[in-house]
């Protein structure tokens, strides 16, 4: 075993650098602790200190956040948040992230995020019912991002499918900003009676303290402070873990058994910081200490020292606190499942973090020193904002509307995903109603007559063009998502993904769209029950769009509510809830016109989102509404042709013209169609009503002060648009809009084997 650098070599060689401590911040150590830490002790600061698990940079911010209401049973501090969803239940829900990972070693990184979410949610005592995703990357057209496309998908895949949890949802967006950066975040959903919630505390003193799971191993080690570093590359492949997805089952099994017998105190994921963070944590909330014995804990490779064992991150371990008395039950259980257990420790009432390791005690330090007391930057706000899209150059718009819609629906993130989801188990356990490809998924509450609807959504480049607007709409249209397929939103989680927060620039758009997030949750009523921050997500000196997502829980109470997003009968009306507006602010088409993101963010006023949502949930529990889609990335063209796909039939859509005068010489024609058609103004959603329906459902919206129109008709086998002068602007075969539609990833990741083997090669 090799000897760790002494106390005074740490500090005269300033070696706690390298374990993520600043000079001020190993100063602060100096000062708690009144004397040199040890390399141990250095370590312990250095990852619970770091920005993944401290949020030094972000907490601040995070404040802002509503967290409460009366549907939560669990807000932000545990593993995973809980909302209620009425008779007794529970749903546990988080996203986290594992971007730098999966820029390294996609399928590993990809996996493993997987697996840590799976973790956390049923560390609360609940039973995983599925799976959702995140995803951004850069051009497809380039070899290596095709590498970490084709490598994280399949990681998510083969993690998720191993476990039996169906992957009902997600989505995948493309932006030359992603090139360097993917993010990959992962969200994972339980239920759980609501009275059952457990915690990861760490109570009662003299009870004992068991590792249970893997064993522990080198793997990983790092991998907090590698998360909070710029510029991954190919020298911290070692700081990524490696998971086991038939283990991650066994555990899942062994610890919701154990749990259930009522005899664990606490339990927690040792994800990042592994052991560190989960015994910091653990006594920190229960205001106590631990002392653990590490020659106890269960390990796989020989001569492993005290600071290996506390920093690995090796998957699928927990830490669980058991009643003292009960020890034999924990042991029984986990043999029962195949599973290493080892009795490590025990709960002290000193606040005190001790390690012991060959009789000796190797690190001793104050438990509110590594969790309550980790620096919070009030990190410089850049005083003026220059919002980048606003002098962008675009030029005229020249493209007929027709080649532009099809050019739109190829783009990878419109494009059909069904090449990314027909990797995954969808519908494993029976409980799927509706899976991927629908405005939100639908999963049975196993028990009940209730479904819950779940969406993941972003728009990084609308945060980037105006980060508080931006942050607005993310929240927004999660939980429009949720109305428009039957459901009323509970409650979000979030994966804040930014740059470099020593940037003023960069901690404006955190700081703002965090305010906009949290004005829409305000409005909304869906409080942020848990979430994570994913900061220095930077390369070769390139900050990606400011890209929080977000991820949303809703409730269906009766499935007779549920609400497809397709044309589902001939002859139908078609309405557009909400303004037609033809400015292109901040859409992917102007983005394509232009070459880069341009404008400002679309047009968006939080109360006109409230009364779209409030007359969609209201109008379907009137059984008034057949299906609807919500206007996004495409504008209204994209969404009635993606009507027109899943129904397999075609509509005959007539726009109003009287907004502006074509016969005005001021009026540029092209770029006026164009803004009908594919503006991404929010606050919209096409809905397909019986024409008997029709003026009771545009009173029913106009009274309450939301316009609405009809707009067309459902039938044939033409996508037909025309304006109300008489002038047709597209008409399009259904079969031709799907080809486009569905060809576009399948094309682009036909890649030839000698390219995917360079790039393969390319990362060593």
């Amino acid at each position: 075993m090799r000897a760790d650098p002494t106390p005074n070599q740490i500090q005269s060689e300033k070696l706690y650098r390298q374990l993520g401590l600043t000079d001020a911040e190993y100063d602060r150590v100096l000062e708690r602790m009144g004397r040199l830490p040890n390399y141990v002790e250095a370590g312990l600061f250095g990852v619970l200190w770091s920005e993944h698990c401290s949020y030094k940079s972000s907490k601040a911010h995070l404040r802002k956040f509503p967290t409460t209401g009366p549907q939560v049973l669990q807000g932000p501090g545990e593993n995973a948040g809980v909302v209620d969803i009425g008779d007794g239940i529970g749903i546990a829900f988080k996203m986290e992230s594992h971007n730098h990972p999966s820029a390294v070693e996609p399928y590993q990184g990809a996996a493993t995020g997987v697996g840590g979410i799976l973790r956390d949610v049923f560390t609360m005592g609940a039973r995983p019912i599925a799976f959702l995703n995140s995803l951004r990357f850069g051009d497809l057209d380039d070899a290596h991002t095709r590498y970490l496309f084709s490598n994280v998908v399949a990681g998510i895949g083969g993690y998720g499918n191993c476990v039996g949890i169906p992957t009902v949802g997600g989505e995948a967006v493309f932006d030359p900003s992603y090139q360097y950066n993917p993010l990959v975040n992962a969200m994972c959903v339980g239920v759980l009676p609501a009275e059952n919630i457990v915690k990861g505390v760490a109570s009662g003193v003299g009870n004992p303290v068991f590792v249970v799971g893997s064993r522990t191993g080198r793997d990983g080690i790092h991998g907090a402070t590698f998360a909070s570093a710029e510029d991954p590359n190919e020298k911290e492949r070692s700081a990524v873990q490696v998971g086991d997805p038939f283990l991650g089952k066994l555990l899942m099994e062994a610890c919701l058994e154990l749990m259930a017998t009522g005899a664990v105190v606490g339990i927690q994921d040792m994800g990042a910081a592994g052991l560190t963070s989960s015994s910091a944590e653990m006594a920190s909330r229960a205001g106590g200490g631990l002392e653990l014995d590490l020659d106890h804990v269960p390990v796989r490779e020989t001569g492993m020292t005290p600071y290996e064992m506390m920093l690995s991150e090796s998957q699928e371990r927990m830490l669980v606190v058991m009643e003292k008395g009960k020890e034999q039950v924990a042991f029984d259980i986990l043999k029962k499942w195949g599973l290493e257990i080892g009795e490590i420790g025990r709960v002290t009432d000193d606040g005190m973090l001790r390690l012991r390791f060959g009789g000796e005690v190797v690190a001793e330090v104050p438990v509110e020193a590594l969790v309550d007391e980790a620096p919070v930057y009030e990190r410089p706000v850049i005083s003026l904002y220059q919002q980048p899209g606003l002098n962008v150059a675009v030029p005229a718009v020249e493209e007929e509307p027709a080649d532009a819609l099809l050019r739109l629906l190829a783009h990878p993130t419109i494009a059909d995903k069904r090449w990314i989801y027909q990797q995954y188990d969808t519908s494993v356990r029976a409980s799927t109603y509706v899976g991927p490809g629908s405005d939100s998924a639908i999963v049975l509450v196993p028990g009940t007559k209730k479904a819950v609807s779940l969406v993941t959504d972003g728009n990084g480049r609308y945060v980037y063009l105006n980060p508080r607007r931006g942050g607005a709409i993310a929240v927004a249209e999660a939980a429009r998502n949720i109305v428009c397929s039957g459901g009323k939103p509970l409650g979000i989680t979030d994966c804040l993904n930014f740059g470099n927060p020593e940037k003023p620039a960069v901690m404006y758009q955190l700081a703002e769209a965090i305010e906009g997030m949290s004005e829409a949750c305000l409005a909304l009523d869906a409080p942020v029950v848990s979430g994570n921050v994913s900061l220095y997500n930077e390369s070769q000196g390139t900050d990606i769009f400011p890209t929080p997502v977000v991820g949303a829980v809703g409730v269906i109470e009766d499935l007779r509510y549920v609400t497809p997003n397709s044309f589902r009968q001939t002859g139908s009306t078609v309405i557009l809830l909400g303004e037609m507006d033809p400015s292109l602010d901040g859409s992917l088409y102007l983005e394509m016109l232009a070459g880069q993101a341009a404008g400002d963010a679309p047009r968006f006023e939080l109360s006109e989102e409230k009364k779209l949502q409030d007359v969609l949930y209201r109008l379907i529990r009137q059984h008034a509404i057949r299906s609807a889609h919500d206007v996004s990335d495409g504008g209204i063209a994209v969404a009635l042709a993606e009507m027109c796909i899943g129904g397999e039939m075609g509509a005959r859509v007539r726009l109003p013209a009287a907004s502006l005068s074509l016969q005005d010489s001021t009026v540029n024609e092209p770029a006026f169609r164009a803004g009908m058609l594919f503006s991404e103004a929010q606050s919209r959603v096409l809905i397909e009503v019986g024409t008997d329906d029709a003026a009771r459902v545009l009173e029913f919206a106009q009274t309450r002060g939301l316009p609405a129109m009809e707009i067309g008709v459902t039938g044939g086998q033409e996508l037909t648009v025309e304006v109300s002068n008489g002038d047709s602007w597209l008409t399009l075969p259904v079969q031709t809009i799907a080809d486009a539609y569905k060809q576009a990833l399948p094309d682009v990741m036909e890649v030839p084997a000698t390219q995917q083997v360079a790039s393969e090669q390319q990362l060593g």
